[in-house]
This record gives C-alpha cells, sequence and structure tokens, in this order.
C-alpha cells in the first residue's frame, strides 16, 4: 500500500508563491498526481507524473503558474505555485496509482491519497 503525506500549505497573500511537498512511500507506484478541492466545489486534477520516468502532465488552465516535479532519491513530489489567486484557496492532496495513468487523471482513478494541506489566499 502507497501512504503519501502532503505539506508546505499555508495563509499568504495574493501574488505570492508556495511549494508543496508530498513525501511518498510504499511499492510499485506507477503515477502521482496532485489534486484540489476548494470548498463546495469537486475534486480538481492539477497535474500528474510518471513516477519512473516520463514528463508531467498538466492541466491546460493551471500550466503557466503550477509546475509538479519528483525526486525520486529523497521519494518527495513537488507542486511549485506561483502567482497565487483567492481561486487557489483549496485543500491540496496528492495522490497515487500503482498504474500507470495515460491522458488526463481523473480523481478516481487513484485509490491512495494523502491527508490533504490546506491552502489560502487572501489580503
Amino acid at each position: 500500500q502507497v501512504q503519501l503525506a502532503e505539506s508546505g500549505g499555508g495563509l499568504v497573500p495574493p501574488g505570492d508563491s508556495l511549494r508543496l511537498s508530498c513525501a511518498v512511500s510504499g511499492s510499485t507506484v506507477g503515477t502521482v498526481a496532485w489534486f484540489r478541492q476548494a470548498s463546495g466545489n469537486e475534486r480538481e486534477t492539477i497535474a500528474s507524473v510518471p513516477w519512473s520516468g516520463g514528463i508531467p502532465h498538466y492541466e491546460d488552465v493551471l500550466k503557466d503558474r503550477f509546475t509538479m516535479s519528483k525526486d525520486r532519491a529523497k521519494s518527495t513530489v513537488y507542486l511549485q505555485m506561483n502567482s497565487l489567486k483567492p481561486e487557489d484557496t483549496a485543500v491540496y492532496f496528492c495522490a497515487a496509482s500503482s498504474r500507470r495513468i495515460v491522458g488526463v487523471p481523473r480523481a478516481t482513478q487513484f485509490p491512495y491519497w494523502g491527508q490533504g494541506t490546506q491552502v489560502t489566499v487572501s489580503s
């Protein structure tokens, strides 16, 4: 079973930046992804990356401000968020699947989830 633990969230003013981290443990990890869920909304895909090889896939609406990366030596994935806006306020989750997800990832494809980290953008 895969274990995931997010960190790095907080309260920041608009225009600021944050880097979220997700520690990944377990075996047979195929894909790791970032999602977010704002209050009252459904869970939204941000980006995903194959755990072994491959390149990240971003949702078009966020790709100009958000960057996903991984460090397999540290068993960690990151989400760099720049030029944050109030609309980015949400709980941010990392998720994993033992499968190599092809195409646009969906939350239902990921059986393993972290507890989430709160990001609040407010002035």
